[in-house]
């Protein structure tokens, strides 16, 4: 690992990562500052949901399309698109309370689904041309480390996003993380090499579908990991905290804040969880055991909720065992695309794989404000678990090996 490091392909890494980091702090804020904005305005859950409507849908669509571009173009490039893609839609929210309507918010949140897929795409792409092809137990705890740490700054960003709200009011803190991204952005065009990930043989549009039968379970896996994950997070959560818990807007950033922070750590502290002594990289079975095991964690908590038994508590506890298992599930399943990737043209299988993952966030948003609204959290708890169940069975037919064969990474 030590020779990798020492790589111009490395340092570049390093500065993608930096800049993906900074990316995400700020759409963190972005996501904790419309819910609460919104919801203050007087708008109604699925109102709100509809909001991510087009964040979502787009960033299915750009994660697609995304790694077919960066394979012809090169990462850098499609990173820089997404920071620019950022700061327009960060503009657009600059406008009048008055003009922030749900058509205007929705086209805005559509440039930042766009923006922020981009840039995931080009981080989690590059990564795999860090490590040497034989060394999975080194590419597992790189992932993790990224994802993890990732995820933790996504947290701060939610609490970022409280705090501004609080303290300056929706356009000032709007103004405050455009002055941010053109500082990242400008840093961006000067140093990140031209043509990183960039294949030589330009691959046809047709090739952004995966021929891959593992790559193509474990995207449908994913797909419904994370709409298990958004279908009570992305508005009900928040919203019932506020509502029905009576929370303030500081309370709901700092607790989603803290869980997304703690997730992130778990993330990365993945691989010292579900490997043995001897370092063997986890398979497909690992994945399936243990979305399993979180399968059981929504149920239980719609439980409770339902029963009214020391509902707040049993929430805040049932949400951070949840948070833990999740985390460890996104770890996995971020390692397993990575190697069963293609090396010669990675991008092109993270973008469809991360298709999947946007699509999964899509179905889980919309339903979060309907079912929110029509039957409340205990509601979007339940289709969370059947969620994971669904993910779990699909998961059984992932590849158990120790190894990946090299058939499935060249």
């Amino acid at each position: 690992m030590q020779s990798t490091q020492s790589t111009p392909h490395f340092r570049q890494y390093m500065l993608i990562t930096g800049n993906y980091w900074a990316f995400t702090l700020t759409d963190g804020a972005l996501r904790m500052l419309v819910v609460l904005h919104f919801h203050e305005l007087g708008y109604s859950p699925l109102s709100i949901a509809m909001l991510f409507l087009f964040y979502e849908a787009f960033g299915a669509i750009t994660n697609l399309v995304g790694g077919w571009i960066a394979a012809r173009l090169g990462l850098n490039r499609t990173m820089n698109l997404g920071l620019a893609l950022q700061i327009s839609a960060l503009v657009m929210l600059l406008v009048p309370s008055a003009y922030l309507t749900v058509p205007w918010v929705m086209a805005a949140q559509a440039l930042s689904g766009v923006a922020k897929d981009l840039n995931k795409m080009s981080a989690k792409s590059a990564v795999k041309l860090m490590v040497p092809q034989d060394a999975e137990d080194k590419l597992y705890r790189l992932v993790a480390l990224l994802t993890g740490s990732k995820n933790s700054l996504k947290g701060i960003g939610f609490f970022a996003g409280g705090l501004l709200l609080t303290l300056f009011g929706f356009q000032y803190a709007i103004a405050i993380m455009i002055v941010i991204l053109l500082l990242v952005l400008v840093a961006s065009l000067m140093f990140l090499e031209k043509g990183l990930g960039q294949i030589r043989n330009k691959p046809k549009f047709r090739d952004i579908f995966s021929k891959s039968p593992a790559i193509n379970t474990l995207s449908a896996a994913r797909l419904f990991l994370f709409g298990a994950r958004d279908v009570w997070f992305v508005v009900a959560l928040p919203v019932f905290l506020s509502s029905t818990l009576g929370w303030n807007h500081w309370s709901v950033g700092s607790f989603l804040a803290l869980w997304i922070i703690g997730y992130g750590v778990v993330q990365s502290f993945a691989p010292f969880l579900t490997t043995q002594k001897q370092k063997n990289a986890p398979d497909g079975r690992s994945a399936f055991l243990w979305v399993v095991a979180l399968s059981i964690v929504p149920f239980l908590i719609a439980s409770a909720v339902t029963n009214n038994f020391y509902t707040e508590i049993s929430l805040l506890v049932g949400l951070l065992i949840f948070g833990a298992l999740f985390a460890v599930n996104s770890s996995l399943h971020s390692y397993l695309i990575i190697s069963y990737a293609n090396r010669d043209s990675v991008s092109l299988d993270v973008g469809f794989y991360y298709m999947a993952n946007a699509l999964g966030r899509l179905i889980g948003t919309v339903l979060s404000g309907w079912v929110f609204q029509m039957w409340g959290l205990s509601a979007c708890l339940i289709i969370s678990g059947f969620f994971l169940t669904l993910s779990a069975a699909i998961s059984y037919f992932l590849p158990q090996f120790k190894h990946p064969p090299k058939a499935l990474h060249k």
